[in-house]
């Protein structure tokens, strides 16, 4: 037997030394655990899931380049996914297991600003540090969290900036607005009625909704009784769609309508109701930033479809949103060199301002919220699909205005 031994000795050996030299560059490393939670269902499923496909392509674009570098070390990175079915108080049970059970290094926030807060007051308990990709709600950023940094997402107060802009310069002067009892919903409707009010339009409706409603006719018909010449509902997809429906069978038209997920994929695929519809997105074609960190648009399409060929719907902005989310907590890391979460909140504090990804350039304050990522404003246009209509340096053409009578389509 020794013989044997010493007879194969040398390849033994080889092999030895193979499995020390693998070992030292890399196979003992542990990937880089990074939660987070989609919703399978509910309000919040379709943007959540489009999404984490963004996420899903940043890692698997890190891990075809060997991983991250940690201070000089490459780690892979293993996203850790549980459903939180868009509820919060599943959000906060999800989140607390995410980082006390799988043990995280720290977390992608979930889909929108209600459960981005729950899961929040999980992750600062836990000293885990929260890259949110589609939380927008000023306040959000206002409740003194330490290690949470919005990296694409610009906040709700300005959101409507440029879709008033256009209005503005359409010469609308009564909008109606209408939203829904949520954070997100709440403060977007909030911020555009300051922001029509600055350009000097009357807003003739100002009115809240509880979530979970599916009737809309009465609000339709009060904005119709409003004079208002722009209807600017601000909601989730689900509502957006049963609205824009509705508005068809009462046939109910406004001259200006913009809804700000009427740009999705998911939206759109309602057909000819959604023809004329305003939105925005700040992934297009015709939206080309000068990338520094991660892919560029085109590249983003590639491997998306690599990624996943059989996807319903092709990528829109959430999913470019959180695509560039991904790439910035990738640069944060490096800058780092550490996955504590006072580290890479400075480090994302350090990168304010240098950094430009597929869905903008990146800068925040110092509680973490973004301030820029702007969102062009685009018209869906029937065989066209979406075209960008503003601001100019931007437009591919020019808006359709006012939008048809139902019946003149």
């Amino acid at each position: 037997m020794l013989r044997s031994i010493f007879k194969n000795g040398a390849p033994l050996l080889a092999l030895a030394g193979a499995l020390i030299t693998i070992n030292a560059y890399g196979a003992e490393a542990p990937p880089i655990r990074i939660g987070m939670t989609v919703s399978s269902t509910g309000s919040f499923a379709l943007a959540s899931q489009s999404g984490a496909r963004g996420v899903e392509v940043w890692v698997k674009d890190v891990n075809a380049r060997g991983g991250i570098d940690v201070a000089g070390q490459k780690r892979k990175v293993e996203l850790v996914k549980r459903d939180d079915r868009s509820d919060k108080q599943m959000v906060t049970r999800v989140y607390e297991g995410l980082v006390t059970d799988d043990k995280v290094d720290l977390v992608m926030a979930p889909f929108g600003s209600t459960l981005t807060a729950a899961a929040a007051t999980v992750t600062e308990r836990l000293n885990k540090f929260m890259m949110i990709w589609s939380a927008a709600s000023d306040q959000l950023y206002q409740q003194g969290f330490k290690y949470i940094v919005s990296g694409t997402q610009m906040p709700v107060s300005k959101m409507l900036d440029a879709s008033l802009g256009l209005a503005d310069q359409l010469g609308i002067k009564k909008v109606a607005i209408v939203y829904s009892d949520e954070p997100f919903p709440s403060g977007l409707a909030e911020g555009g009625r300051e922001r029509a009010k600055e350009k000097g339009m009357d807003v003739v409706m100002f009115e809240r909704y509880p979530k979970g409603q599916k009737d809309f006719s009465t609000l339709l018909q009060k904005a119709r009784a409003s004079g208002a010449q722009a209807f600017i509902p601000t909601s989730y997809e689900g509502d957006l769609i049963s609205m824009v429906r509705q508005m068809r069978q009462l046939n109910i038209n406004f001259p200006y309508t913009f809804m700000v997920y009427a740009s999705t994929p998911q939206f759109q695929a309602i057909g000819k109701d959604s023809d004329y519809i305003f939105s925005h997105t700040n992934y297009d074609p015709a939206i080309n930033w000068k990338v520094n960190a991660g892919l560029d648009r085109e590249q983003f399409a590639k491997a998306y479809t690599e990624a996943f060929p059989k996807a319903e719907f092709a990528p829109d902005f959430q999913t470019a949103l959180a695509y560039g989310a991904g790439v910035i907590t990738e640069e944060i890391i490096k800058k780092a060199g550490s996955l504590d979460a006072s580290a890479l909140k400075q480090a994302s504090m350090d990168l304010s301002d240098k950094l430009t990804v597929v869905a903008g350039p990146y800068a925040i304050d110092e509680r973490g919220m973004q301030l820029k990522m702007p969102f062009p404003v685009v018209q869906l246009m029937p065989g066209k699909g979406l075209v960008t209509v503003f601001p100019a340096d931007v437009a591919t053409s020019k808006p359709v205005y006012p939008i048809p009578a139902w019946q003149e389509r």
